[in-house]
């Protein structure tokens, strides 16, 4: 694999049987409230991107740089030491602010570029989560249309 490949693509592997297959009972039961909320924000059934991430929607991006690839717009993966939600878009311009709102109600994270790590589902406000998670959507939706 060069530098320039991607290393996490869609694959034709089964998100139902990657989220039965999540070793711990909360984990999993996490993943599936996920992607039950996922599919309730973008409207779409997921599909597996890598062994690990389970991701709804696809977009093209190119960068100045020359670089360019395919992900999907939103996803999340239950990792061991915590589940990992990969929010996209951009919380600048009129979403800084109810982005800051949703974060502030939402409970115990930690965020890192991109990602938004929970380690217990059960201590998130869920209406904040799904807050979150649509207003990346959205973002991404109006940054990379189709």
């Amino acid at each position: 694999m060069t530098k320039a490949e991607l290393k996490t693509t869609a694959t034709q592997f089964s998100v139902a049987d990657f989220i039965a297959a999540v070793p711990d009972p909360r984990r999993r039961e996490e993943a599936a409230q996920l992607d039950a909320l996922h599919r309730k924000v973008t409207g779409l059934d997921p599909a597996m991107w890598g062994p690990t991430i389970v991701g709804y929607g696809v977009y093209h991006y190119k960068y100045e740089s020359g670089r360019e690839g395919t992900s999907a717009r939103a996803g999340f993966s239950p990792r061991k030491a915590a589940s990992v939600l990969y929010l996209n878009g951009s919380f600048e311009d009129a979403r800084k602010a109810e982005a800051d709102a949703l974060f502030a109600r939402l409970g115990p994270h930690s965020t890192g570029t991109a990602c938004l790590y929970i380690k217990r589902l059960d201590k998130i406000e869920m209406g904040a989560l799904e807050g979150l998670v649509r207003l990346s959507w959205e973002a991404m939706s109006e940054r990379w249309p189709g």
